[in-house]
């Protein structure tokens, strides 16, 4: 186990969210370095299982020898048909923690930090296509306008697509400091704080991160056994948003659209974190990175 690959964020919390039984199957949706699979194992009799899936090769060198857990190379939007294939149709709890592992910030080549040069890449699957040079090449000015509005709450998001565009075909956009440096002129407030949303923009674009919570979420309720829980850690507001109003209301709308249709969707979680949990300031100062951390936890209601 490689201790300085990710630090697990709100650990203790996470255990008891997730109020595990001895004997019972859990799954671990982000693996990464392995923290809180660790932690769950410790929980877990020697009938228990553990699933843990990641999409990034990396994660596997992590991985502990321990018969009771299944590790599956896979983005966790595959998450019921994968646990279908070794056999599980329901589980006592899932996890997911959404942060970006320190150990992809740090590993220079993968693109992910605006601290390194190298090339604009970002793919956390390295089996895909889609890179962040690809996103920056070919998106329409207004596709790229509304990512980094939307993704990034980047201040000047319309003039930076527009920047982007205006440039791309006589400027190469090939590297990090390459890309930098074009849109230096644009640059709004502090810098660090400006390519730190312009960079997750692209990153949530690449791996289509909402796009695969959304997907994850929606298979919760019926993989989850009845008392079973779900523990989703986020570290921005669109994530925290969409895994607030799917606990709470069992889809992702804001507000009922028709007030004159009434179209109960029906909700089989119980929220048992009524505000999101954050982690205290002595892990904050232990792990900075830990800071915008959020922590929701629901149960599966028993039905009839």
């Amino acid at each position: 186990m490689q201790e300085q690959y990710h630090i697990p964020v709100l650990l203790n919390e996470v255990i008891e969210g997730l109020n595990i039984h001895p004997g019972g199957t859990y799954v671990d949706c982000t693996f990464g370095g392995g923290g809180h699979a660790k932690a769950i194992l410790e929980k877990l009799g020697t009938d228990g299982k553990l699933v843990a899936f990641d999409q990034d090769a990396d994660a596997q060198k992590n991985l502990p020898d321990d018969k009771r857990i299944i590790f599956i190379p896979q983005n966790f939007r595959h998450v019921q048909r994968f646990l279908r294939l070794q056999n599980i149709t329901a589980v006592d709890g899932i996890l997911a923690d959404l942060g970006v592992s320190s150990h992809q910030f740090d590993e220079a080549e993968r693109g992910f930090s605006t601290r390194y040069n190298a090339e604009m890449d970002m793919r956390m699957d390295r089996r895909q296509t889609l890179t962040a040079f690809e996103v920056i090449s070919t998106y329409p000015e207004q596709r790229l306008h509304k990512m980094f509005e939307q993704y990034g709450e980047v201040t000047n998001a319309k003039t930076l697509a527009r920047k982007i565009v205006d440039i791309r075909n006589t400027t190469s956009l090939r590297t990090i400091d390459d890309f930098k440096n074009a849109i230096r002129e644009i640059v709004k407030g502090n810098p660090n704080k400006y390519f730190a949303q312009v960079f997750q923009a692209l990153r949530i674009e690449v791996n289509d991160e909402l796009g695969a919570l959304k997907e994850m979420l929606e298979q919760i309720p019926s993989l989850l056994k009845p008392g079973g829980r779900a523990a989703i850690i986020t570290f921005h507001s669109l994530e925290d948003r969409l895994v607030k109003n799917f606990f709470r209301r069992g889809s992702f709308d804001e507000t009922d659209q028709h007030p004159f249709i009434n179209q109960e969707t029906v909700n089989e979680m119980k929220v048992i974190t009524k505000k999101p949990i954050q982690p205290s300031d002595s892990e904050m100062k232990q792990n900075p990175r830990s800071g915008s951390a959020k922590l929701r936890v629901a149960e599966k209601l028993m039905m009839g």
